[in-house]
């Protein structure tokens, strides 16, 4: 409280000091703001690294930007506040923020990845040092390692384990690809994605973390049942889930993984975006392909750049035997059929030793219905496309079964042949068509690819518009005949 002096020689002295304090107490250096750099801890990984998380932030009335780094990531981002609260995003087809928070303090309460931490004022040196670039090397072609002459069949960890896989885990699911007839059905690779990753020793040898305690006794056991091993690496110096990627270790990770015995390698871009553009994609996919090449053992090599820098005129000259088209699917009808669009202008571009990969499959996962899963299982025949399941083999239901394994339905995607489907318009129908080997009878190629997908493409799924390349612009049940009918149009 300020007492006001009646007294005549100072009554204007101190109205006026009233109301300087009350112009002070307004400007805007009283107010909060997230101005400034800020250090917090988001998570431990599970290799025992801290996930800190550095802000560089600069606020000009409601509107905010700057940059969010982290160990394996660096994000512009921008947005606004309001009053304390503000919500920042990297791109405007962000659903949700990429970091959101709340002034409190001297703190920043903060979400991210639904991890909630606190984030202070940071000291000099909290900083994370700029990654030192490595040249990508000059180009050449990768000689063919002979392998996936048809498009790779397995499973793969992602899509419903995420980060919560382990060893135990792994070999549940190896068990279960046996006794559910996943593997006779030809689905034999057994891929771990990330999170496996330990730390690198003082002669930068990498393990795994705790959740993998001995990766050559659990590919020996996926060995056992006659299965294959597969694995996931970046080309940056971390994965997308932060951790240790193989930059600057390509070729003794590559002779790390053939020692463990593992059959597959997805290589995920992610990281290197800290390092490189889109204009060094080919090199640096090149180097892996060298190293696996020279490691001693076969492996096939899964490029995952999101369809980027026109793959698919360069993805088998690295020694790729798949790359990604497209960017993560998610199990939704509306990310599955964006994702199958895009094959069409790379059609040309598949064939035996290398695959357009649309992603891997949602079927089983709990957010389509099973119609639209058949869907989902035929348009991934019908574009010659690698078939990871990504649902838990362990507890899937007969219907699923009977999706993933409908024999007629899997000779279409794995024959010998190679010839990815197309589109063409007869009339007002969009088909799409396809070319098979000379194994089977033209008359059988008919029979059996009309009444494979015609079983898998049930009408009941049939209720939504699917205005696509791949169908007519009308209902679904047009799409029966364009799914169905087109594998045997010549």
């Amino acid at each position: 409280m300020i007492r006001l002096l009646v007294g005549r020689s100072t009554k204007r002295v101190c109205l006026s000091a009233v109301f300087a304090a009350s112009a002070l107490f307004s400007l805007p250096i009283f107010a909060q703001t997230v101005t400034g750099k800020w250090i917090g801890t988001q998570r431990l990984l599970d290799n025992g690294e801290s996930g800190r998380v550095f802000l560089d932030l600069h606020q000009t009335g409601t509107e905010v930007s700057g940059t969010v780094t982290t160990i394996g990531h660096v994000y512009q981002v921008t947005g606004t506040i309001a009053g304390n609260h503000f919500e920042l995003f990297s791109s405007p087809k962000d659903a949700k923020p990429r970091v959101a928070g709340d002034i409190a303090g001297d703190e920043l309460k903060l979400t991210r990845d639904n991890d909630h931490f606190v984030a202070v004022p940071a000291k000099p040196g909290d900083e994370y040092p700029p990654y030192e670039r490595i040249t990508p090397p000059a180009l050449h072609d990768v000689a063919y390692n002979g392998l996936a002459k048809t498009p790779p069949m397995g499973w793969n960890s992602w899509n419903l384990f995420q980060s919560h896989i382990d060893d135990k885990t792994m070999r549940e699911i190896a068990d279960a690809m046996v006794t559910s007839g996943m593997r006779d059905a030809g689905y034999v690779y057994v891929n771990i994605d990330d999170t496996w990753e330990g730390v690198r020793d003082a002669q930068g040898n990498l393990s795994p973390n705790k959740k993998f305690p001995d990766m050559k006794a659990l590919a020996d056991y996926i060995h056992s049942k006659g299965l294959k091993f597969g694995v996931y690496s970046s080309p940056g110096p971390r994965t997308c889930a932060e951790y240790p990627g193989s930059y600057g270790h390509e070729e003794q990770d590559a002779q790390t993984f053939a020692a463990w015995g593992v059959d597959y390698l997805k290589y995920d871009w992610c990281g290197a975006r800290m390092i490189y553009t889109h204009d060094d994609l080919q090199a640096v996919y090149q180097k892996m392909g060298n190293a696996l090449l020279n490691s001693g053992r076969p492996i096939v090599y899964s490029l995952c750049e999101y369809g980027s820098g026109n793959v698919a005129l360069w993805g088998a000259k690295v020694g790729g035997n798949l790359w990604r088209t497209t960017g993560d699917i998610s199990d939704s009808w509306t990310s599955m059929i964006a994702n199958i669009e895009k094959q069409v202008p790379t059609a040309p571009y598949a064939g035996p030793g290398h695959w357009n990969d649309p992603d891997m499959l949602e079927i089983g996962n709990g957010h389509m219905t099973d119609e639209e899963y058949r869907t989902h299982m035929s348009l991934w025949a019908l574009a010659a496309a690698p078939l990871l399941a990504g649902n838990d083999i362990r507890t899937m239901s007969p219907a699923i079964k009977e999706i993933l394994m409908n024999h007629e339905v899997l000779a279409v995607d794995q024959d010998a042949l190679g010839k990815q489907a197309s589109p063409v318009k007869i009339g007002n129908l969009e088909m799409c068509k396809g070319e098979r080997s000379g194994t089977w009878h033209e008359g059988e190629v008919s029979a059996r690819s009309l009444a494979a997908l015609q079983r898998s493409v049930s009408q009941g799924s049939l209720h939504r518009e699917y205005p696509t390349a791949w169908s007519a612009s009308a209902s679904r049940e047009e799409l029966i005949v364009s799914v169905a009918g087109a594998q045997h149009i010549t």
